[in-house]
């Protein structure tokens, strides 16, 4: 019974996933408040029928988001409390996110992605996904506050892995609305730094670096990291980045990056790292359920990047002429490591 209570779970997964999103876009949490509420009470003031709001109610409770400790009566977890929009730790805009029919439409022809490594995405809207989002201002808006939640535990954890003191600037590349530089910044008074991303992709920027008081210490730089990699910074930082893209096109940009690493400096790549063989235990650091897995594939559909072992790392960096001195878990941030290489 318990393989089949498996099967079934999974099968049901994308069903969970959808009520996750009606539930951030009826508001539920920020309804619910921090008191117990009826569910009658909330359907009102999200203007739907009270039954089938119960029913959502209750499933939300069936998945550990919501407790009903009266019949018709709900409080909101502590997990589900991540829900709430408002919350500076909130993963309401990543959730929304991937269960945007942008990102989902395409997961419909894994089979088909599989048969021929082709992007699914490009075949389904006729463009590719980045392509996409530059003619949706709304969509990439979107997509950039949940790259930014989805950033904001590493922010946490990374500017105390590495020594950062040792160097004078860093830049971001491909470093969004600015999180996790600031937080290296925050922690590191004596650096400056360079933020590196599209247009689109710095949209917020300006807003971050004014939150944390950085508009004299960080530049933002727009451009295009398959083009060039601007100069001035002995470390360069990519996260989330490389795993986008092809190995060809990860090897284009690391090249970038090293035409204007100066002596001494570093490449700082944050991403899972997969261990060479699957553990559901994972002592790799990927003992996350099997989701880096499942964006392993999300990569494949939506934008035909890949994740990566570390052999796979060692691979690209020596391409582009770096080696690979360090792979770094970090503990508080699984399943990212932090991958060090040098010029060679």
């Amino acid at each position: 019974m318990a393989d089949r209570d498996l099967i079934v779970r999974l099968a049901f997964g994308s069903m969970a996933a959808q009520t996750l999103r009606a539930a951030i876009r009826l508001r539920v949490v920020e309804l619910l408040g921090e008191t117990a509420r009826p569910a009658v009470a909330v359907a009102a003031d999200a203007g739907t029928a009270p039954q089938p709001m119960t029913r959502l109610l209750r499933a939300l409770a069936a998945l550990g988001l919501l407790e009903e400790y009266a019949p018709g009566s709900f409080s909101v977890t502590p997990a589900g409390a991540l829900l709430h929009s408002g919350r500076p730790d909130s993963l309401a805009s990543f959730v929304g996110m991937f269960t945007e029919p942008a990102i989902v439409r395409a997961w419909e022809h894994l089979d088909d992605s599989v048969r021929t490594g082709e992007v699914a995405f490009d075949t389904v809207f006729g463009t590719d996904f980045f392509s996409h989002l530059a003619q949706r201002p709304e969509l990439s808006a979107a997509f950039n506050a949940a790259m930014s939640q989805a950033v904001a535990e590493t922010a946490a954890v990374l500017p105390y892995a590495f020594d950062f003191g040792r160097f004078s600037g860093v830049t971001d590349v491909g470093g969004g609305d600015g999180t996790l530089l600031s937080a290296v910044l925050d922690a590191h008074p004596g650096l400056t730094g360079a933020v590196f991303d599209t247009e689109q992709g710095l949209a917020e920027a300006p807003k971050t670096l004014e939150r944390h008081g950085l508009g004299e210490r960080c530049s933002l730089l727009a451009g295009d990291f398959f083009r060039s990699v601007p100069g001035g910074s002995d470390v360069y930082l990519m996260k989330s980045i490389l795993h986008d893209w092809t190995d060809e096109q990860a090897v284009t940009i690391l090249t970038h990056c090293r035409a204007v690493l100066p002596p001494g400096g570093r490449v700082l790549i944050v991403e899972p790292v997969l261990p060479e063989v699957v553990d559901p235990v994972a002592e790799a650091g990927v003992s996350d359920g099997g989701i880096t897995y499942l964006s392993d594939l999300n990569m494949l559909v939506n934008v035909g990047g890949r994740e990566r072992t570390r052999q796979d790392f060692e691979d690209v960096c020596r391409r582009a002429g770096l080696t690979v001195t360090s792979v770094t878990p970090l503990a508080d941030a699984e399943p990212f490591s932090l991958i060090e290489a040098e010029a060679d």
